[in-house]
């Protein structure tokens, strides 16, 4: 991993990391002695916003080992109070530059030996989209990939959704060649294929489905990376992300856009992966993984 930290820097005043002592319950598995590790990841849409809609009774009875989120859209000060050092948690969290806008924020039962958020491109970090969590010899990556919409959704932010996924590509790739064990997750934002958005054919040229978002997400595939979700199901109408216009969510019109991804080494370890569209609280619903520890 010598190669990628290079790349790192560490805390900021964006960021925090906070420790709690974790209360004894026997329900949910520590992660150095677990048999089983739970992960979620969950684009809240504004933790704010998120809280006032059943988020902390989700979060405090989901059972995770780790819970990933994206779009916080907070900075430090804005976070709620109950989620700033939840009992038995400890916390990352990752703010944007830009007021309201982006961010990611890592919970864990375990505290993570290191936390790095750079990919050493001010245009990448300044919108606070990424963070690598290592656990022992697990590597987690939150991350939040950018939309290609512009502010008149216009595609014109493609190319720098793509620069974004090569660059963090390029980041982990000589993880990836030493065979450790990585997680990706969170919203990448592309439909990889037809059976994963209800309506391929209207969205060939709309961002989240053109066919080089598409052809990017393939490259990661093909190089050492695995959808988590695919390993269980190949059937259709599964979706991560629902329009919040015209009822798309109780029509089951949506996209795939959230993921798990395993890196070639942890694959086998893989004993489960789900998406939770039961669970309320944001346009994306969360998306989980298991692994055999």
């Amino acid at each position: 991993m010598k190669a990628m930290k290079a790349l790192f820097y560490h805390a900021t005043k964006d960021h925090v990391t906070a420790a709690i002592p974790r209360p004894i319950d026997s329900s949910v598995a520590l992660l150095h002695n677990a048999s089983v590790m739970l992960i979620y990841s969950w684009n809240v849409n504004g933790i704010r916003a998120a809280c006032k809609k059943g988020f902390l009774d989700w979060f405090q009875h989901c059972g995770a080992d780790i819970v990933g989120l994206q779009e916080v859209r907070a900075n430090e000060e804005q976070i709620p109070e109950e989620l700033r050092a939840p009992a038995g948690w400890y916390r990352h969290s990752v703010s944007a530059e830009r007021k309201g806008y982006s961010g990611v924020t890592l919970y864990s039962r375990q505290e993570p030996d290191e936390v790095h958020i750079s990919l050493s491109a001010k245009e990448f970090d300044c919108e606070g989209r990424l963070q690598v969590a290592r656990f022992g010899k697990l590597w987690v990556v939150n991350c939040y990939f950018p939309n290609g919409n512009g502010k008149d959704r216009d595609n014109s932010r493609v190319l720098f959704k793509l620069a974004f996924y090569q660059r963090l590509f390029d980041y982990l790739e000589p993880a990836v060649k030493k065979n450790e064990r990585l997680v990706v997750m969170g919203d990448f934002n592309t439909a990889h294929t037809e059976i994963d958005i209800a309506r391929p054919k209207a969205n060939e040229k709309t961002s989240g489905f053109l066919p080089e978002e598409r052809e990017e997400f393939s490259r990661w595939l093909g190089h050492g990376y695995t959808d988590t979700f695919r390993m269980f199901t190949s059937d259709p109408h599964h979706y991560s992300w629902w329009s919040q216009r015209a009822g798309a969510r109780a029509r089951n019109v949506g996209w795939r856009i959230d993921y798990v991804l395993s890196s070639d080494a942890l694959k086998k370890e893989i004993t489960g992966a789900r998406i939770h569209p039961e669970i309320m609280g944001s346009d994306h619903c969360p998306i989980s993984v298991t692994i055999a520890s």
